[in-house]
């Protein structure tokens, strides 16, 4: 139902987790995706991981970064700066470390927003996918720069929306609850860790990288063709509890 078909998609972060199953699912939709990843190359990634996908390697904490890939490309129709990190044990509590985890998630997101502006610009159906998280709209207690992060990426959306109409290009975001990737398989293969977290979440299940993929392919097609700002609740209910 929805065709990407010589649509050039890059998904920032997609060797692995929600950014892999976002742009598996805007290939199968038959757009050319772009992938990145901190390692140096493709077959750094588990083999066949990336078949299909043409991969650049990128840091965004590393200035000048995001706008050095920005000139390897001549056009593009949708971003999705899946970017993100976090620190665990407290350790966001430090100012360094803060700083880190901001720098990524936050900064490192609008550095490649603004570097491929011209490139969306120029696209007659340009979309930018934001990846928050539930920690955009609840508190994360001992990961105060993670949430920090995500829920300043849901007025950074708006913002970027209202600014960037103009130019033809929409911003949307989705909100991932508990999904199921090789960074969160610990906590999803320990039965009483699932168990706990099942409980809070009225469809009883954690989701799969492929749905956050879907809600973003809906958001960056024509069938959201009017809709800019938002930043979308993908979470099987757990907020609503």
């Amino acid at each position: 139902m929805i065709d990407f078909t010589g649509r050039v998609v890059l998904v920032a972060g997609g060797s692995s987790g929600i950014g892999l199953g976002t742009a598996r699912r805007f290939q199968l939709a038959g757009a050319a995706v772009h992938v990145t990843g901190t390692r140096a190359s493709a077959a750094d990634y588990p083999d066949g991981d990336l078949d299909g996908l043409t991969f650049h390697q990128l840091d965004v904490a590393d200035p000048g970064a995001a706008e050095n890939l920005a000139a390897d490309f001549d056009a593009l129709d949708v971003l999705v700066p899946s970017v993100g990190t976090v620190a665990y044990g407290g350790a966001e509590y430090d100012i360094d470390t803060f700083r880190q985890v901001i720098d990524v998630n936050l900064n490192g997101v609008m550095a490649l927003c603004t570097a491929f502006r011209p490139q969306l610009t120029a696209s007659d159906a340009a979309s930018i996918v934001m990846i928050g998280s539930t920690s955009s709209f609840i508190a994360t207690p001992g990961q105060p720069a993670y949430s920090a992060s995500k829920g300043a990426l849901v007025t950074l959306t708006k913002s970027l929306a209202a600014g960037w109409a103009k130019h033809g290009i929409r911003v949307n975001g989705i909100a991932p609850g508990f999904v199921n990737t090789k960074l969160t398989s610990r906590s999803h293969d320990d039965p009483d860790v699932y168990d706990s977290t099942i409980r809070r979440i009225p469809m009883r299940r954690w989701g799969e990288p492929e749905e956050m993929g879907d809600t973003a392919l809906f958001l960056a097609s024509p069938m959201a063709s009017y809709v800019t700002g938002q930043m979308l609740l993908v979470d099987g209910g757990i907020t609503l509890m």
